[in-house]
């Protein structure tokens, strides 16, 4: 009976634990757009790809600093097979045959011990290690560029979202008001008010107000998943989303922002670090016709049996200066330094292809958050013109002084004006966003 009570208590141990991890698995995560942003910084994988560039880089830097350093090897030989060497000596009597012998210049068993140290080669050492440093430089700015990038696809990703809830108000606001025009029909053609061809086309209207609500509950459920993917989190992860879509005045003056951008902008830095890769890569070809100078040592120690007993055993040591000099090499140094201008000459016109692109960018951006701010001045207002409209439209038609056409025009023009309206307020905060990814600005967890 012990044994049974003691089975039971751990299985429902175990199916408690399952399940409070079953509930912790299921518990919903609240969103706001700096929690969003925060976890795509620490979730998305292109992101953290970014970060592991510059961890490859960081040992290539190393890779290129070792190289200053000597050079230590030791190697171990077993001799499996060998031909001796025979030599002939005349014999000292006359008359007799030559004397044959055996000498063996190999050992079995050898050890050996070698370094290199290099005194000068031309600059190649330090113009690799050069490229090295400007490249981890330039992995630095890549991933700044990255963040940069990350954080606007998120706060698209999350204005995106609360638009799309917005306008599942709004069709669900127009299928609220026809469906209560419907109602006011049917009553009014019950006491004999309305027409049959009213009643049919109030009915026809909330019908075809119907899907459009389907599409944006829809289009919210594909904004959700959109925003999880950025987020790096499971599909089925259950999110609160919680924020609204705002109108703050921003004001911009065109010459200090283009001057910002260009100094802060990640894309130019990344660009000077490769025309200065680029430097080091013609003085490495300009290195290969110049001379270089090495010491190298050896030490050596073998057997022909392998016993380690004094007798047994010999060795020998040597320190050498290296000079090298090219003499011809079939001109690859003339073309390697041309093939590295080249590459220099390029780097400058991509460099001048994107300043352009950056200051068209930044205008752009200016342009669109302009426009923005002006529909959304004007829709604001029309906004409530329009609800009132409704308003004055249903209660004109109960006495009878418009038709159903009428206030389904005032029902139509009041949702294209709450629409509009969202719009340019998404447009503004969108164009917010892309005139500071245009600036360079990196956000910070204080914003």
């Amino acid at each position: 009976m012990k044994k049974i009570g003691a089975s039971v208590v751990a299985l429902l141990f175990i199916l408690g634990s399952a399940m409070a991890s079953f509930s912790q698995e299921k518990e919903k995560l609240t969103l706001t757009l700096e929690k969003s942003i925060s976890l795509a910084l620490s979730q998305n994988p292109y992101y953290l790809a970014s970060q592991e560039r510059v961890d490859a880089a960081q040992a290539k830097l190393r890779e290129a600093a070792a190289q200053f350093f000597p050079s230590l090897n030791s190697s171990g030989q077993y001799n499996l097979d060998e031909k001796v060497m025979v030599l002939d000596f005349p014999s000292f009597f006359p008359g007799q045959r030559p004397q044959r012998v055996a000498i063996d210049f190999t050992r079995n068993y050898q050890f050996s011990l070698s370094f290199t140290l290099p005194l000068f080669t031309g600059g190649r050492l330090t113009s690799g290690y050069n490229q090295a440093k400007y490249n981890l430089l330039s992995s630095q700015e890549r991933v700044r560029q990255t963040s940069q990038e990350t954080v606007f696809n998120v706060k698209k990703g999350f204005y995106t979202y609360l638009v799309a809830k917005e306008l599942v108000n709004v069709s669900q606001e127009a299928l609220d008001l026809a469906e209560r025009l419907l109602q006011n029909v049917k009553n009014m053609y019950e006491v004999g008010m309305a027409s049959r061809l009213d009643l049919l086309r109030a009915e026809v209207r909330v019908a075809n107000l119907k899907p459009p609500v389907i599409q944006a509950r829809n289009n919210v459920a594909i904004a959700e998943l959109s925003l999880k993917t950025l987020l790096g989190l499971e599909l089925v992860q259950p999110v609160e989303i919680v924020g609204e879509l705002t109108y703050e005045p921003y004001e911009v003056n065109l010459e200090e922002s283009l001057a910002k951008a260009l100094a802060n902008r990640p894309e130019l830095s990344q660009v000077n670090f490769q025309k200065k890769m680029a430097a080091e890569i013609e003085k490495m070809a300009r290195a290969q016709g110049l001379p270089t100078l090495a010491v190298s040592g050896n030490y050596n120690y073998w057997a022909d049996v392998f016993n380690f007993k004094e007798r047994n055993w010999q060795n020998f040591y040597a320190f050498n200066l290296v000079l090298t000099i090219p003499i011809f090499n079939g001109f690859v140094t003339s073309a390697r330094v041309a093939e590295a201008k080249a590459m220099f000459r390029e780097i400058e016109q991509t460099e001048k292809g994107l300043v352009d692109g950056i200051k068209f960018e930044v205008r752009v951006a200016i342009l669109n958050m302009n426009q923005a701010k002006e529909s959304l001045l004007s829709q604001e207002k029309n906004v409530e013109e329009a609800k009132e409209s409704v308003r004055v439209a249903e209660l004109s038609y109960t006495e009878g002084l418009v038709t159903i056409l009428d206030v389904a025009s005032a029902q139509v023009a009041f949702s294209e004006a709450r629409i509009n309206y969202l719009r340019a307020l998404y447009d503004y905060d969108i164009s917010l966003a892309q005139f500071e990814k245009a600036m360079g600005i990196t956000w910070k967890a204080s914003e």
